[in-house]
């Protein structure tokens, strides 16, 4: 359980990774947090994400602390715009989750925090290949919308309760992360939010998928039970 003396923390970082990789951050910790989740954006996007800056923004309601990274540098994303290569760099994205998992370990003002991840699309797999690399620090994983596949032979080192969401219209997705459920080691969870397709835009989906991860991390980051709100079958 986090220290109950956290304050509240809203600011911009940089998060230097070494070999000239420094990486733009938003921060925000509400005050007396429980955990921080750490967010993975999808294919081509950015921290920036309208979506997962909504999820974010419902999980620091509740207590979670949240930090929404760029995963590539300004120069990385030029070339990814050019060639849509890195995106799908599974390995490249969960080094830099590790690299922020290890940098929130150590800043005094996080340091006392739980983490957790989330995962979206393609930032799915890489929050999984973190988790397997960092079991002492990340301990819950969500997915939304996600590609577990693509942790491969990871899937069977993570340790973190992991929770995927997936859209009731997605069927090839729900394929990929039924077959990925089965090949986790960790307690995994796969939640179909019924109408919903790939980037659950239909009203209501995201804001279900926002209660079930509040749901999931409130229980393996703070220890505390929340009631997730309609079920997701």
């Amino acid at each position: 359980m986090a220290d109950t003396a956290i304050r509240e923390l809203q600011q911009a970082v940089r998060i230097d990774l070494g070999a000239g990789v420094v990486l733009e951050g938003d921060l925000d910790i509400p005050a007396a947090a429980i955990g921080l989740v750490l967010f993975a954006h999808g294919s081509g996007s950015s921290r920036h994400s309208l979506r997962n800056r909504a999820v974010a923004a419902a999980l620091r309601e509740v207590g979670l602390g949240t930090l929404l990274m760029d995963l590539l540098t300004p120069e990385e994303e030029e070339i990814d715009l050019r060639t849509r290569r890195l995106r799908f760099d599974i390995p490249l994205l969960a080094g830099r989750l590790v690299g922020a998992a290890d940098w929130l370990s150590r800043e005094p003002s996080t340091a006392g925090l739980p983490i957790g991840c989330f995962g979206a699309s393609t930032g799915g797999g890489a929050a999984l290949v973190a988790a397997a690399r960092r079991p002492d620090l990340i301990h819950a994983v969500v997915s939304r919308g996600g590609r577990p596949d693509l942790a491969g032979d990871d899937l069977a080192l993570v340790e973190a309760p992991t929770l995927l969401v997936v859209g009731g219209h997605d069927d090839q997705v729900i394929e990929l992360n039924r077959w990925a459920c089965l090949r986790l080691a960790a307690p995994c969870e796969l939640r179909i939010v019924p109408g919903a397709t790939h980037l659950f835009e239909e009203p209501g989906a995201l804001e279900l998928v926002a209660q079930l991860a509040a749901a999931w991390f409130v229980r393996h980051l703070g220890g505390r039970t929340e009631d997730p709100g309609p079920v997701a079958r």
